[in-house]
C-alpha cells in the first residue's frame, strides 16, 4: 500500500473564528469579552516594553551581528536579561543565537531542503497521525492540513531523516510547534538539532530514544532532589507511592511546552535555552515547594490530581520564576547524575562510548 504523505491531503475548512489570547490561542473563556482580551497596555507599560526592545536591540546587533561579543564581555548581564523575559518580538531571533543553532544553519545550507523534499521517513504515518494533536486550540495549527500542520510535519519528518536514531516520538510535537511559532521551519530545525545533539548544552536526544534513558535519570534526579529540599513532602510522597514518573514526565519531554500557561512556558523555554535543563528542575522543585502545604495533606487520587493540575496563581512567572532561580541545584545534578549512572551499569556512557569508537574505527579504516 502506498504511503500518504500530508500533501496529499485536502486542506480542511477554515476553523470558526473565536477570541484568541495574544499568543493565538482559543480563549478558553467564552464570555471573556473583546475588550478584556484586547485590552490595551497603559502608556507607562509600553514605554517600558520599547525600553526593553532598544536595549535588546543594541544588545545583539543587526541580525545578532553583535551577539557574541557581548556575551563574552557582559555575560551577567545577558544571563539577568534573559531572566526577566526576552522581548516577544525578538523572541526567535535570541533563541537561535543562544541555542547555537543559527551556527548550524550557516554551515549546513539546503541540508532541510534536501530532508524534506528529497528523503523519505518510516515515522511519515506516525507524525500525520499525531500532528492534530499539537497545540490543538492555537490558531496557526487548527487548521486541518494547512499551513501549521504542513511546517510541522516537514520539521519532523526531515528530524526522523536526519537522525533516524532517535526518529520520531509525540513529546518532539510539542518542542517544534513551539518553536514553529517564533521562526521559520528551517531555522526550527536546526534548533532542534542544535537542542538534541548538544550545540551548546548537554545533548538531549535520550529524551527520545527508544527506552527514554535520559527522562529516566532525569526523574531519579529530580526525585532525589525533592528529597534533599523538600523532606516532609519527599516522606509523603514515599507514604502514597507517588514517583515523578507519575507527574513529571512530560516537563523534562517538552520542558514544560505540553500543559504549562503559554506565557510561563516561554519565559522558561528563554531560561532553558541560555542555561540549560536545570531550569526544569528548578521550575519544579519551586512549584512543590509554592504548594507544599496543600500538597502534604493530600491522599494519594487528590494528589495525582493536584499535581497534574497546579493552580493558576501557581503559575504566575514573577511569582514562580524568580523562587526557581533561588534553588540552587548545579552540584546536586552532577553528584546524582554520577550516582544514576553507577546504579545502571553506566549505560548512557557506554554507549556513548560505542558510538566513539565505532567513529574511530571508522576514521583509521
Amino acid at each position: 500500500m502506498e504511503k500518504k504523505r500530508i500533501d496529499d491531503y485536502e486542506v480542511g475548512p477554515l476553523p470558526s473564528p473565536r477570541p484568541l489570547d495574544r499568543f493565538g490561542f482559543v480563549k478558553q473563556d467564552v464570555n471573556s469579552s473583546p475588550e478584556g482580551i484586547n485590552r490595551g497596555k497603559s502608556k507607562d507599560e509600553l514605554e517600558r516594553e520599547e525600553r526593553k526592545v532598544r536595549k535588546w536591540r543594541k544588545m545583539i546587533g543587526v541580525g545578532g551581528s553583535d551577539w557574541k561579543h557581548y556575551v563574552r564581555r557582559k555575560p551577567h548581564v545577558v544571563k539577568r536579561r534573559i531572566r526577566k523575559g526576552i522581548p516577544d518580538c525578538l523572541r526567535g531571533l535570541v533563541w537561535q543565537l543562544i541555542s547555537g543553532s543559527r551556527d548550524l544553519l550557516l554551515m549546513n545550507p539546503g541540508v532541510y531542503e534536501q530532508l524534506v523534499i528529497y528523503e523519505t521517513s518510516a515515522s511519515e504515518l506516525d507524525i500525520i497521525r499525531d500532528i492534530s494533536r499539537t497545540f490543538p486550540s492555537h490558531v496557526f495549527f487548527k487548521q486541518r492540513h494547512g499551513p501549521g500542520q504542513r511546517s510541522l510535519y516537514n520539521v519532523l519528518k526531515a528530524y526522523s531523516v536526519y537522525d533516524r536514531d532517535v526518529g520520531y516520538v509525540q513529546g518532539m510535537g510539542f518542542v517544534t510547534g513551539l518553536l514553529l511559532l517564533y521562526m521559520s521551519e528551517e531555522d526550527a530545525f536546526w534548533l532542534l538539532v542544535a537542542l538534541l545533539k548538544g550545540a551548546v548544552h548537554s545533548p538531549m536526544e535520550g529524551l527520545y530514544m527508544e527506552g527514554l534513558p535520559l527522562v529516566q535519570q532525569y526523574l531519579f534526579q529530580f526525585d532525589q532532589l525533592v528529597k534533599g529540599h523538600l523532606p516532609k513532602l519527599g516522606e509523603h510522597f514515599s507514604d502514597e507511592m507517588i514517583n515523578p514518573s507519575m507527574y513529571a514526565s512530560q516537563w523534562f519531554i517538552t520542558v514544560f511546552a505540553y500543559s504549562f500557561p503559554f506565557h510561563l512556558a516561554l519565559r522558561i523555554w528563554d531560561v532553558f535555552l541560555f542555561e540549560g535543563v536545570k531550569i526544569v528542575f528548578k521550575v519544579g522543585l519551586a512549584l512543590l515547594k509554592y504548594c507544599h502545604d496543600e500538597l502534604v495533606k493530600l491522599p494519594f487520587e487528590k494528589l495525582i490530581h493536584a499535581l497534574r493540575n497546579f493552580p493558576e496563581h501557581a503559575m504566575d512567572p514573577d511569582t514562580l520564576l524568580p523562587m526557581a532561580y533561588s534553588i540552587k541545584v548545579a552540584k546536586r545534578l552532577e553528584e546524582l547524575k554520577e550516582e544514576y549512572e553507577k546504579r545502571n551499569g553506566k549505560a548512557l556512557k557506554s554507549a556513548d562510548s560505542t558510538a566513539k569508537q565505532n567513529h574511530s574505527e571508522g576514521v583509521s579504516s
